[in-house]
């Protein structure tokens, strides 16, 4: 496969063409076999962990530690463990193709069946986060579809290893190793797969918002944004304190570089007093806390001087991806629902309440894909909502929002059965 990607030229055309064609011998293979090779491919990634982790240290070698990229870049025996553990999960979900999603019966006779398909050729670009590689394997593949994978440079040896293992698998089950590419680095072949109309079916970026923007505005092909988690808390007027220390503190530090991780905390201004109990587990890690007048305040003296800084316009609205937070005070529900209104990203929110009226008002009027009550937004992850991985959050509206799995990334067709039947 090395040799396959280094040879590529400029006009992917023919190699785009190929991989039609690979993803239409997929509608061939049998739901047994498909769960077998994520299984081999699983299997044979755990074989080859020092592989994987000598070629991801070269990639690490090539960022500062600093980078709030860099955790997700880096991969770990137990990370590997976990993403293969993944694969065998998905492998273990019922098949999205074939389900009937209608049925109904015509006057005239006719039989109509709706039923899921897959897509066909789906491609994905994402930045340093080399599981992304084996996890949209593994959902591409068992819905049917074949995938282009355009990683980042900075995991460049990282995606190669795992590319290796995968067409290494394929290629000994008799697959065609066009079911998944990687395309080179280069910054053109992202621009000619953003405009591969009639050969590329689906477009999924995964990323920073300039990656989001950047996809929207160029692409030719369809897209689903899976766009920047900028995540708010309200630590309401009735919040239980023990229950919003342990989600904000999980939320913000559990991995600052993911996109549900909490940027902004939200706080009644009669719940000031207890806000340096609310932050207090935050400074054992080190967070920079930018606050509000008010919020600066109360935490004053109560929270170290070095985390403590006064926050600017750019405070908030910002995916900090880093041990940053915002604090914001409010003097109400509604101005909670307003400030998460202008500066959300429509990702994930939670509200920390024992106040049911109060619950019911935030999960009506929050416009996000995950909405929370009581519970950190650390869960807005595929295998956490019970779908064996995920292929992004997406923000938007049309066709998915939320965790994308299996089911997500299959259209549908309509089958129509008769017996002679003509159209007066």
């Amino acid at each position: 496969m090395l040799t396959h990607i280094a040879n590529m030229t400029t006009d992917l055309n023919h190699i785009f063409d190929k991989v039609r064609i690979a993803a239409g011998k997929l509608n061939l293979i049998d739901p047994e076999t498909i769960d077998k090779i994520l299984c081999a491919v699983a299997d044979e990634a755990d074989r080859q962990t020092d592989y994987i982790l000598q070629e991801n240290s070269r990639d690490l070698e090539r960022m500062p530690e600093s980078d709030p990229r860099y955790d997700r870049l880096m991969l770990t025996r137990e990370r590997i463990a976990g993403i293969t553990a993944d694969m065998r999960r998905v492998s273990q979900l019922p098949s999205p193709l074939g389900r009937i999603l209608a049925s109904f019966d015509r006057p005239n006779g006719m039989h109509i069946d709706k039923v899921s398909v897959p897509f066909g050729v789906i491609g994905i670009i994402y930045e340093a986060r080399p599981n992304v590689t084996f996890d949209v394997f593994s959902l591409c593949l068992k819905s049917g579809n074949a995938c282009i994978l355009k990683g980042g440079s900075d995991a460049q040896y990282s995606n190669l290893a795992l590319i290796n293992i995968i067409n290494k698998v394929l290629i000994s089950h008799g697959i065609d190793c066009n079911t998944a590419i990687l395309l080179p680095n280069d910054h053109s072949f992202t621009d000619k797969l953003l405009t591969a109309v009639g050969q590329v079916d689906l477009i999924i970026p995964r990323g920073s918002s300039r990656l989001i923007d950047y996809v929207r505005e160029h692409a030719l092909v369809p897209v689903i944004e899976t766009g920047a988690g900028i995540c708010h808390t309200y630590f309401d007027k009735a919040g239980d304190l023990e229950k919003g220390r342990n989600i904000v503190c999980n939320a913000k530090t559990r991995r600052v570089s993911v996109c549900n991780a909490l940027d902004c905390l939200i706080v009644h201004q009669d719940r000031l007093s207890d806000l340096a109990a609310l932050c207090e587990p935050l400074a054992t890690k080190n967070v920079i806390i930018y606050a509000d007048p008010q919020a600066y305040e109360a935490l004053a003296g109560k929270y170290p001087d070095t985390l403590l800084q006064p926050a600017t316009d750019d405070s908030f609205g910002t995916e900090f991806l880093d041990y940053k937070m915002a604090v914001k005070t409010v003097k109400d529900l509604d101005e909670a629902l307003a400030h998460i209104a202008r500066y959300s990203s429509k990702h994930s929110e939670s509200i920390v309440t024992e106040d049911e009226t109060a619950k019911q008002r935030f999960t009506r009027q929050v416009d996000a894909a995950c909405v929370y009550t009581n519970v950190s937004t650390a869960f807005t992850d595929g295998g956490q909502f019970g779908f064996g991985a995920e292929i992004g959050i997406s923000t938007q509206k049309l066709h998915a929002r939320g965790p994308m799995a299996l089911p997500e990334l299959t259209t549908y067709k309509y089958i129509i059965s008769g017996n002679g039947q003509t159209r007066q």
